[in-house]
């Protein structure tokens, strides 16, 4: 069972991964044969790591003929990022005075990873989503973060899909620019200009 389940991980992570890259492009059929070939694995943990993808809304089973790579638009990406701004803005503002020095200090050193130069833009995207969810994690509710970090994955494929071309080429990591106000105005205790800098950060991230 154990090595069962290590075989769909492996599938899981590789079709999701190759649906990040553009291996697979929305709306493409991918069929339980072709990855059995693929990976050289039984039909039983391909099937098993497919249909957590559907469940997860990845992929959508189409009987009898294979799996489609479910189409994110540039709309689904925007609402998914203003529903980030009620969760983190909302969490934000009950729980900004509590947050410690220790804790800005942690957001600030990811922040600066956030700034660091680097070719790969799914590096960038990792250290935004890491300040993302510390920052909300200062809250201290485990549920939040496991919807943020549901929504950030949502986003990945999303933008993987509407803006693949144009990141591969220009790609400027201008979502992370107001990190720095964001601290700034939680150390002040100004949750209005905190909310304001936040709401610019999203709006950032769905121009790119």
């Amino acid at each position: 069972m154990k090595q069962k389940n290590s075989l769909k991980s492996i599938v899981y992570q590789e079709t999701l991964d190759g649906i990040i890259r553009g291996e697979y492009k929305a709306n493409q059929i991918i069929n339980e044969q072709e990855l059995v070939e693929k990976f050289g694995f039984s039909k039983a943990p391909i099937r098993e790591a497919l249909l957590s993808l559907c469940n997860e809304g990845v992929l959508h089973n189409i009987p009898r003929y294979g799996y489609e790579v479910v189409r994110l638009t540039s709309e689904d990406a925007a609402f998914i990022l203003r529903y980030r701004f009620h969760l983190e803005g909302g969490f934000l503002k009950d729980c900004y005075q509590r947050i410690s020095e220790e804790q800005l200090d942690e957001l600030a050193q990811l922040d600066d990873l956030c700034n660091e130069t680097s070719d790969d833009l799914w590096v960038h995207w990792e250290h935004n989503t890491h300040f993302h969810l510390k920052l909300l994690s200062c809250a201290g509710n485990e549920y939040a973060c496991q919807e943020l970090q549901r929504s950030m994955d949502i986003l990945k494929r999303a933008y993987a899909q509407v803006y693949w071309n144009r990141w591969n080429n220009l790609y400027n990591p201008m979502d992370m620019r107001y990190h720095k106000q964001i601290l700034s105005c939680i150390r002040q205790k100004n949750i209005s200009e905190a909310l304001h800098y936040l709401e610019l950060d999203l709006k950032d991230f769905g121009c790119m």
